[in-house]
């Protein structure tokens, strides 16, 4: 699976009905957005089964930042059967992606 992009429009139904999604609000302006990036991509290279990746642009979609009270970029929450169930405010090495997901998977 790769990283999809999601809209205002989409992303209810963007959002795995069953089992995992990571969800990445960003913006082409922010420089942690930009270097979280390639974190995302290794992890989707790796997880790309277990979890579907999201990247939600929020200058281009306010409406779903805001219906998730996004405040600082880059937000990324996961969602489980398409509720919200943990998130993490700025940009991560992989180490912690990884045991970030593991700790909330269970």
């Amino acid at each position: 699976m790769t990283i999809c992009q999601s809209t205002d429009t989409t992303f209810k139904s963007d959002l795995k009905k069953e089992g995992f999604t990571l969800v990445n609000f960003w913006a082409p302006w922010c420089g942690a957005c930009r270097f979280f990036a390639p974190t995302l991509e290794t992890f989707d290279q790796e997880y790309n089964k277990e979890v579907r990746i999201l990247k939600v642009n929020a200058d281009e979609h306010p409406n779903t930042c805001a219906q998730y009270g996004i405040m600082s970029l880059p937000t990324t929450i996961l969602f489980k059967d398409t509720n919200p169930i943990n998130k993490i405010v700025g940009a991560v090495n992989i180490d912690i992606l990884k045991q970030f997901i593991l700790e909330n998977k269970n």
